[in-house]
């Protein structure tokens, strides 16, 4: 049984790909700011059979970080799978982005993923194995997201995050891959004041070469593949799942 540490796991595709390890029979710690839709996730899992427990983290905060990572080796041995899903996308015109909004971003879609990693790394090097999915954006990879310039900047970065840590890690015999998801809908997604809303997330699926919009499924799975054994020589890859967006629009 391996352990599979997931942030923001609460709702969306953090929720999804919980569920998916744990179908897989791996033991996951559910972690979010969102206690109570992370306890239902966790209580969601151990009902039906599987291994589960929530706890709370901040990714922003290095102390929670550190004891949660801690806590979990100390009871239950090194982390074998990190996915680095917890972020944010506030819309923010150039002209009203503060220091702070540019920082909040930052240091949650971004830094929490270094520190997550930072921390369960030394246990995950010692036990000569590991994996880290990092979750960025075609918003990062490709496209730039009007009024979300700090959003698009920091999965940009997570490209960079990847690919610096599987060469840094890799003779460790720890990989280190990303998913950048296209349209998919997740209440960030539907959100009207961040993002497509309910009627936008509609249209884009008329010009998604797939003809729909993605489940958070749809990414949980391809994840889960990604720190699997079956991609055991795959690291410093940031792969597109957009049902052909990308590749679709001309």
């Amino acid at each position: 049984m391996r352990n599979v540490l997931i942030t923001g796991a609460g709702i969306g595709i953090g929720r999804a790909t919980a569920k998916a390890f744990a179908d897989n029979g791996d033991r996951v710690f559910v972690t979010d700011v969102l206690e109570k839709e992370g306890n239902a996730v966790a209580d969601a899992i151990t009902q039906s059979g599987g291994a589960a427990e929530f706890h709370l983290l901040d990714v922003t905060s290095t102390e929670m970080t550190d004891a949660l990572v801690a806590d979990v080796e100390k009871k239950h041995g090194a982390i074998d799978c990190i996915v680095c899903n917890a972020g944010i996308a506030h819309k923010v015109p150039l002209g009203e982005m503060s220091d702070e909004k540019w920082d909040q971003t930052f240091d949650i879609d971004l830094k929490g993923m270094m520190r997550l990693v930072r921390a369960a790394a030394p246990a995950m090097k010692a036990a000569g194995k590991g994996s880290v999915v990092c979750l960025s954006s075609i918003m990062g990879v490709a496209y730039g997201w009007d009024e979300h310039v700090h959003y698009s900047a920091a999965k940009s970065g997570v490209v960079g995050l990847v690919r610096g840590l599987a060469v840094e890690l890799a003779r460790s015999g720890i990989r280190v891959n990303g998913v950048a998801p296209g349209y998919i809908r997740t209440a960030q997604a539907l959100s009207e004041k961040h993002s497509l809303g309910p009627e936008g997330l509609e249209k884009a699926a008329e010009f998604i070469p797939m003809g729909r919009v993605g489940e958070p499924e749809d990414i949980a799975d391809v994840i889960k593949f990604l720190a699997s054994e079956q991609a055991r020589y795959m690291t410093g890859q940031v792969v597109t799942v957009d049902g052909g967006l990308l590749v679709g629009r001309y």
